[in-house]
């Protein structure tokens, strides 16, 4: 799995002119599926999604997590993260999971991510055309790779 975590001010998923989720304050992570990814690459990766010390204690150190805030998430799905671009102008996603083994593998990262932080997150809609907007704090972005362990 790939994840593209943003410390955001405020994210938002819209969907035909309509918003289907939003945060006012949280991570957004973008997450891309292969098809070597299994249920040990959801549970590190959530744990470490809640547990990064991304955002600023009292003295403006990073030094909390959104486990520690509280913080609200929003998890968007992103085959595009595992683009290849050696060859050509025309990127492969040939390494990014198919709908039948991407979709259960989200949703199980959506209820670990719910169990990890003991409260619901918001979501993006897996497949659709969607349009999310964000304001990135800091700007503070993060991308962590569960095959490399970083």
């Amino acid at each position: 799995m790939r994840a593209v975590i943003q410390r955001v001010s405020h994210a938002s998923v819209t969907i035909n002119e309509k918003v289907v989720s939003s945060i006012a304050g949280g991570l957004l992570v973008l997450l891309g599926i292969e098809d070597a990814d299994d249920n040990s690459d959801i549970a590190w990766l959530s744990n470490k999604i809640v547990n990064l010390r991304i955002f600023n204690d009292e003295e403006g150190v990073m030094n909390k997590s959104l486990l520690d805030l509280n913080g609200e998430l929003l998890l968007v799905s992103q085959f595009t993260l595992h683009a290849a671009t050696k060859k050509g102008n025309r990127p492969s996603y040939i390494k990014a999971s198919k709908p039948p083994i991407a979709i259960p593998l989200y949703e199980k990262m959506i209820i670990q991510l719910q169990t990890d932080l003991a409260k619901s997150i918001q979501t993006g809609v897996f497949g659709a055309d969607m349009k999310v907007a964000l304001l990135n704090d800091g700007p503070v972005t993060i991308i962590i790779d569960t095959k490399m362990k970083e």
